[in-house]
């Protein structure tokens, strides 16, 4: 059997404070010998700011199989790649575990650089009993939108959902709409960028905030809805 001597490293990339990056982060990405990103374009700032060099490649949702395998073939043949995605942990909600998937079916070493994640991030300042929690990452746009929210509503857990500043108004609305229960939320806007914001409340009251602060609906949204 063919020798693998590469490794694919899932790396953790900031989700808005470059400060964010860890020490061994920077120095993965520098020596890696490619780099597959979400969107090269955004990567591409973080790696001058971190005067990272290092060769990329797009890798994102519309990637083809083929791409993936090229990615893999890398690998096998000795180099080492680094996996990031835009903002955040690469594999939760993004196509970082297609490539990973893919890294396994090819007995692949996987190695994890650890880093910032939305997710971690609300988690953290909850507040609240987070030892059991649904995580359903981005509600659909249009179709399966309604039952994805009846499914936020009926479960006995805390729900901890991505969303827009296109869509977060509407959606909490339907939230409402929905329930025949009082839901309370914990909205988190803009996590660790200048105007990071964590509004608490029950759907009425974060409803009502927003709508007398119509200013502050911007950014990306990270949610978490409990009863």
């Amino acid at each position: 059997m063919e020798k693998i001597s590469g490794t694919l490293y899932v790396v953790a990339t900031p989700i808005g404070n470059l400060s964010d990056m860890t020490f061994r982060a920077i120095d993965t990405l520098k020596k890696v010998d490619l780099i597959a990103c979400e969107d090269t374009r955004v990567t591409i700032k973080l790696l001058r700011h971190y005067e990272i060099s290092t060769k990329t490649i797009s890798y994102h949702q519309h990637t083809t199989d083929d791409k993936a395998q090229y990615i893999i073939g890398e690998i096998i043949d000795g180099k080492n790649v680094a996996v990031v995605t835009d903002a955040g942990t690469p594999g939760i909600s993004d196509p970082g575990n297609k490539l990973v998937a893919a890294a396994i079916a090819q007995g692949v070493r996987i190695e994890p650089i650890p880093g910032a994640s939305a997710l971690g991030a609300i988690a953290s300042v909850a507040g609240i009993d987070l030892q059991k929690f649904l995580f359903l990452a981005y509600p659909p746009h249009k179709k399966g939108r309604q039952t994805f929210f009846q499914k936020v509503i009926a479960s006995d857990e805390s729900v901890i959902y991505y969303d827009s500043v296109h869509r977060v108004i509407k959606n909490l609305q339907l939230l409402q709409e929905l329930s025949e229960e009082e839901i309370h939320v914990i909205v988190g806007r803009e996590l660790t960028k200048m105007h990071e914001e964590i509004v608490r409340g029950t759907v009425v009251e974060v409803l009502a905030y927003f709508e007398e602060h119509a200013d502050k609906v911007r950014g990306e949204f990270v949610v978490i809805a409990y009863k």
